[in-house]
């Protein structure tokens, strides 16, 4: 098998705002700088994956308007193999809205455009066509039956498939049996366990409890705290650096960019999980969503320090 990773997932415009607080619901909230930028879960992982230094195949669909064709060009400047980018003349491109507090934290819509319009057809013909690929990377911005029609597509060839559970839909845990590993953050493993996650031990038992359902690998992020591993019985708890928080959009996806090309280069589920945790650390000290992806050397020079 090659190291080729396949991400099939989401496409969208990221239209963010700075603002002191992140408005309550009636309230109107005086913001600072507006920027947009090409983002989306999907399109985020396969930008990680690239910079990083994997082999990418960004599968997902897009309108026939400005915005998907400002993806499509970037796509093109990032490396990624867009062969697998399908243009949907009957939808618009997907678009999320997004607060940043001064905190760093975010709150975010999305408008999930010609994301809800990818279907098992639309992937079924890109995996046959790398069906030598070493891992299918997913996340759940696009209809949950073609994320089952990938994973069950993807351990037909042999492929390792990573899901990382976010937005969290419940029926993700009918296909628990056909992920490898299942990367959800605090919220995301808060709902799909009905357990409340304040603690590295809480975390634990929620990891345990998603792998009796299923997974066999969990990995639950937790934000400055790091990432909690369960793989094969053992529990670790890998830490994260220490690091200036500037903005924490598109830290997951840089998490999960970073385990899957980790696990591609043959290092092991705890030396990808730490490699990853390291790359997101990085990623939050940047403001916006695919502007704060970092490159190779980054991490390289951040291990070093």
């Amino acid at each position: 098998m090659s190291n080729r990773i396949i991400v099939v997932g989401s496409m969208n415009m990221d239209m963010v705002v700075r603002t002191g607080h992140i408005p309550r619901p009636g309230e109107t909230v005086l913001g600072g700088n507006f920027f947009m930028n090409p983002g989306g879960k999907g399109a985020n992982q396969a930008v990680a994956v690239s910079r990083l230094g994997g082999d990418v195949v960004f599968v997902g669909k897009i309108g026939s308007d400005v915005f998907g064709k400002q993806a499509a060009q970037l796509f093109d400047d990032e490396g990624i193999d867009t062969s697998g980018l399908i243009e949907d003349d009957d939808n618009p491109s997907g678009i999320a809205l997004i607060t940043v507090d001064e905190a760093g934290e975010n709150s975010i819509v999305v408008a999930s455009g010609a994301n809800s319009n990818l279907t098992p057809e639309d992937v079924s013909s890109q995996l046959d066509n790398y069906r030598d690929s070493t891992i299918l990377l997913m996340q759940l911005e696009i209809p949950m039956e073609t994320v089952e029609f990938a994973a069950k597509k993807a351990k037909e060839f042999s492929m390792r498939v990573i899901v990382n559970p976010a937005p969290v839909n419940h029926l993700i845990s009918s296909m628990f049996g056909m992920i490898d590993i299942l990367t959800p953050n605090v919220t995301e493993a808060e709902m799909l366990t009905d357990l409340k996650i304040n603690t590295i031990s809480d975390a634990k038992i929620a990891a345990e409890e998603i792998n009796r359902q299923g997974v066999v690998n969990v990995i639950i992020t937790l934000g400055k705290l790091g990432a909690v591993l369960l793989e094969g019985g053992e529990f670790y708890h890998i830490p994260a650096p220490e690091v200036n928080v500037v903005d924490t959009t598109a830290a997951g996806d840089v998490f999960n960019g970073a385990l899957a090309v980790a696990l591609a280069e043959g290092k092991t589920l705890i030396e990808a999980t730490k490699f990853a945790c390291q790359a997101s650390a990085i990623s939050v000290t940047k403001l916006g969503a695919q502007s704060s992806i970092p490159f190779r050397n980054e991490i390289l020079l951040n291990t070093l320090n």
